[in-house]
C-alpha cells in the first residue's frame, strides 16, 4: 500500500498527454498548497478505514462534539446518512469515524474519485467522476452503492458549502438522488447537520471562480482549509430517521431533497 500521495505526479496522471506542458514550479507550489508533507506524515502511519478516519481528527487536533448519537438505528434497517458539507474535509473523515465506529465500518462514501489517492480512505470510498468513459458507469457505480449491505453516507450538495448573498454559510441545492434510490432501496434518511464554516479565503475564490465562469479553483485550498482545523470546535447534529416511505409523490425527488435539506439546517 502506499502511504503517500505526491502531487506532480497526480497531477501529471491525470492531464495525460499535456503533462508535459505544466511546469515543475507549478506542482512544487501546489504541493506547498496542500500541505503535501504534513499530510504524508500522518499517512505513513499507515492507518486505514474507520481508524483512519479517527486517526486525521486526532492528528489535525480537532475538537468534536457529537449530539444526538441515540438518533442512530440499531435495529438492523441500512440507512442514508446525509449532511451539510461546510468544510469539504475534515467534516468528511469526522461523519466517517463517527458513524463507521458505531456501525462496525459497514459504511460506504460517495466521493470525488481524488480521494482514492488516499489509500487508508479508499477501502470506505465508491469513487465517482462524471466525465468521460467513468462518466457513463455512474449510474452503475451508484446501484451497486445502496444496493450494498453498507449504510451509505452523502453530501448530496457535491460541494462544500457557499457563502450566500445574505452572508449565511449554506450548501448549494442538493440532488435528488439519495432521495430516488434510498426509497428504491427503502433505506431511511437520517439528516446531520455539521456546525463550522472555511475562511473567507475560500469563499472568495469560490465567488470569483463563479464569476468569471472559472473552474472550481477553491477545490485546491480544501487540505489548507483542513491544515487551519487545527485546535477548532466543532458540533455534529444527528437527527432522527425519516422513514423510506415519507418520500412519496405529494412531491418530486428534487422537492424532496431540498426539503431534507432544509431539516438539516433545522436539524
Amino acid at each position: 500500500m502506499i502511504n503517500e500521495i505526491d502531487i506532480d505526479s497526480i497531477i501529471r496522471s491525470r492531464a495525460g498527454k499535456r503533462a508535459k506542458y505544466i511546469p515543475k514550479w507549478l506542482t512544487a507550489m501546489m504541493a506547498r498548497i496542500i500541505h503535501q508533507e504534513f499530510i504524508n506524515t500522518y499517512l505513513r502511519q499507515g492507518r486505514v478505514g474507520v481508524d483512519f478516519c479517527k486517526g486525521v481528527v486526532e492528528y489535525v487536533g480537532a475538537d468534536v462534539d457529537v449530539v444526538g448519537k441515540e438518533n442512530l438505528p440499531d435495529d438492523g434497517r441500512l440507512c442514508t446518512f446525509v449532511s451539510n458539507h461546510p468544510l469539504g474535509a475534515i467534516d468528511g473523515v469526522t461523519l466517517g469515524w463517527v458513524i463507521g465506529e458505531h456501525y462496525g465500518g459497514k459504511i460506504k462514501y460517495l466521493v470525488n474519485d481524488l480521494l482514492m489517492n488516499l489509500q487508508g480512505l479508499a477501502p470506505l470510498c465508491v469513487p465517482i467522476n462524471k466525465i468521460g468513459k467513468q462518466g457513463r458507469s455512474f449510474p452503475a457505480v451508484v446501484e451497486g452503492t445502496f444496493s450494498s449491505d453498507c449504510h451509505v453516507i452523502m453530501f448530496p450538495a457535491g460541494l462544500c458549502s457557499r457563502r450566500q448573498d445574505d452572508g449565511s454559510i449554506r450548501d448549494l441545492p442538493w440532488n435528488k438522488a439519495f432521495v430516488v434510490k434510498s426509497v428504491q432501496h427503502q433505506r431511511d434518511i437520517v439528516p446531520i447537520h455539521f456546525e463550522g464554516k472555511n475562511s473567507d479565503r475560500f469563499y472568495n475564490v469560490a465567488r470569483w471562480c463563479k464569476r468569471l465562469h472559472l473552474p472550481n479553483l477553491a477545490m485546491v485550498l480544501l487540505p489548507d482549509e483542513m491544515y487551519r482545523c487545527r485546535g477548532k470546535h466543532y458540533t455534529v447534529r444527528i437527527g432522527k430517521p425519516i422513514p423510506w416511505q415519507t418520500f412519496d409523490e405529494t412531491k418530486t425527488p428534487i422537492q424532496w431533497g431540498r426539503w431534507v435539506q432544509d431539516k438539516v439546517y433545522e436539524t
